[in-house]
């Protein structure tokens, strides 16, 4: 060969985000091919909202994230880095609660890298008492809504099934389910919390691809064929176990942006994407900056996968951007994100579920918050999740109260003092703490965590549009696809997008990745590994 003969130059992809979908697109690439992953996050953190944030030994599941999936790929590669526990966590073992276990699994008392079995307990806190998530047709739950709230609720799930309403919002999407009783009483204010709207300006479409074949019926029906039905298929809201890595989720992503490191691939922290380039229907070059230094470079490769929001993905392509393009991206909405921790010495739930804890109170993972007097939305127990989440499991209780709010409100820019109190003082009203018992608190703001389904939303297929016609372009995650995506899903749109760039799969398959209606409800082949 000539030695003036250059080699062909190794191709770069250039991914934007160091969340799931971000993370499983490198780690894929470099298993499956030749091309160098270079991830570029705006923030010092690995994980995105999927990260464990620490404060004194406690740590903190942002969102609360359940390893739970029906794809097997997406199992398989949870699995692959975190394998399921083989001896039991320090609680079970305690308590001497069975789980089922991984032959030759590791000891989570004496290993880090671990996927440990948790059992999912989730219930609503309404007229300061429990109710099972989703709705349960119990005597339980008859006796605390009452005799006259239970007899609307039935005349109201008749009525709805008697007379189907046009899906053209979620309010009727719920109603269509439930019955109107049952929506207000357990849909309509939590929605409005969550979103800063009413369920009637939202789309449908958000419960189409958080809820789908969810409903009053199906629940009853998961009732009456649970002791016939221990390896079918069953709906996520379902589920009774999950997987959940030894110190949170953070742990997952950490050790999978360890293992790309090791493979050749580049993280760079602190890399905020400022601009975007195009030239000839392809990205051509991407501007990133230091937040802290201001110090500006860019970089070139010939594949581009974000996973930052939509709306700034268009405002860094810049002027070039059609005008109609450019308004929908600038009127997409999202929701912000506030967790304040809280270390107590104990709640003032009583624990009448008949399922033991190393603290003694409640087990669930999370509790939704459904007193109108409130504004949190929902509480973690981060106990429950793992007991190696909490620096003394037995003698506190470390809890997320979890509050959606919109950057620049009042909640927003709260001094952090002001809202540990307003927060604090939340709880006390509704009874789950004691006013002194509180021993450490932390705040922590996550922008972006939920993309909207309203204002200029409904137009969003020509902004999608825009964006799939640029060639070397692959939308992926929860913010790159503005779909409010489970964590599996954001994996599973990135290994989409590795297989269309192989051309294996159509590359319009990226955007199809939980937008059947029946997803939750068929395998392609199994459910977990458990």
């Amino acid at each position: 060969m000539d030695s003036n003969t250059s080699q062909p130059r190794q191709q770069t992809a250039l991914i934007i985000g160091a969340g799931p979908a971000g993370l499983t697109a490198a780690y894929s690439l470099l298993k499956k091919t030749d091309i160098h992953p270079i991830i570029l996050e705006a923030s010092p953190f690995i994980g995105g909202i999927s990260r464990t944030a620490e404060h004194h030994g406690n740590r903190m599941d942002l969102g609360g994230h359940r390893f739970f999936t029906k794809d097997p790929d997406v199992n398989a590669l949870w699995e692959d880095l975190m394998p399921l526990q083989g001896s039991p966590a320090a609680d079970d073992a305690e308590l001497g609660v069975t789980k089922p276990l991984a032959a030759g699994g590791p000891d989570p008392e004496r290993e880090d890298r671990v996927m440990l079995v948790r059992n999912r307990v989730s219930r609503i806190y309404y007229l300061r008492k429990f109710f099972d998530y989703p709705i349960s047709l119990k005597l339980n739950t008859f006796r605390n809504m009452g005799i006259g709230r239970t007899f609307r609720a039935g005349l109201g799930y008749m009525a709805a099934n008697t007379r189907k309403r046009e899906e053209t919002s979620l309010e009727n999407f719920y109603i269509n389910r439930f019955g109107r009783p049952l929506y207000e009483m357990f849909f309509e204010a939590y929605t409005e919390k969550l979103w800063g709207r009413h369920p009637s300006q939202i789309s449908a479409e958000w419960g189409a691809q958080r809820v789908k074949g969810l409903s009053l019926s199906k629940t009853l029906l998961n009732a009456l064929t649970k002791p016939f039905n221990r390896r079918g298929p069953v709906e996520t809201s379902l589920i009774e176990q999950f997987h959940y890595p030894k110190k949170g989720p953070g742990q997952y992503w950490e050790a999978m942006a360890d293992e790309i490191r090791r493979l050749g691939g580049e993280i760079r922290l602190n890399s905020e994407v400022i601009g975007i380039r195009l030239a000839e229907g392809q990205i051509a070059g991407i501007q990133i900056a230091d937040p802290a230094t201001g110090a500006q470079q860019e970089l070139t490769g010939q594949h581009i996968f974000p996973t930052m929001a939509v709306k700034d993905l268009i405002a860094a392509i810049g002027d070039i951007v059609p005008a109609d393009v450019k308004r929908v991206a600038t009127g997409l909405p999202y929701r912000d994100f506030i967790t304040v921790g809280l270390l107590v010495d104990k709640l003032k739930l009583a624990n009448q579920t008949g399922q033991k804890t190393l603290h003694g109170g409640v087990p669930d993972n999370w509790i939704y918050i459904q007193e109108p007097e409130v504004q949190i939305g929902r509480l973690q127990i981060f106990n429950n999740w793992s007991p190696y989440m909490v620096a003394d499991p037995h003698k506190s209780v470390w809890i997320g109260l979890e509050y959606f709010c919109s950057e620049g409100d009042r909640w927003w820019t709260m001094s952090d003092e002001d809202f540990i109190r307003f927060a604090a003082d939340e709880l006390v009203k509704i009874g789950v703490i004691e006013a002194g018992s509180i021993m450490d608190a932390v705040r922590i703001r996550v922008k972006k965590a939920y993309p909207a389904y309203f204002d200029t939303y409904d137009n969003f297929e020509i902004v999608k549009n825009y964006l799939s016609q640029i060639d070397n372009l692959y939308c992926i995650g929860r913010n790159g696809q503005h779909r409010y995506n489970n964590m599996d899903h954001s994996m599973l749109t990135a290994l989409t997008a590795v297989d269309a760039l192989l051309g294996h799969i159509p590359k319009e398959d990226v955007w199809q990745v939980n937008t059947e209606k029946e997803y939750h409800e068929t395998a392609k082949t199994a459910c977990n590994s458990n």
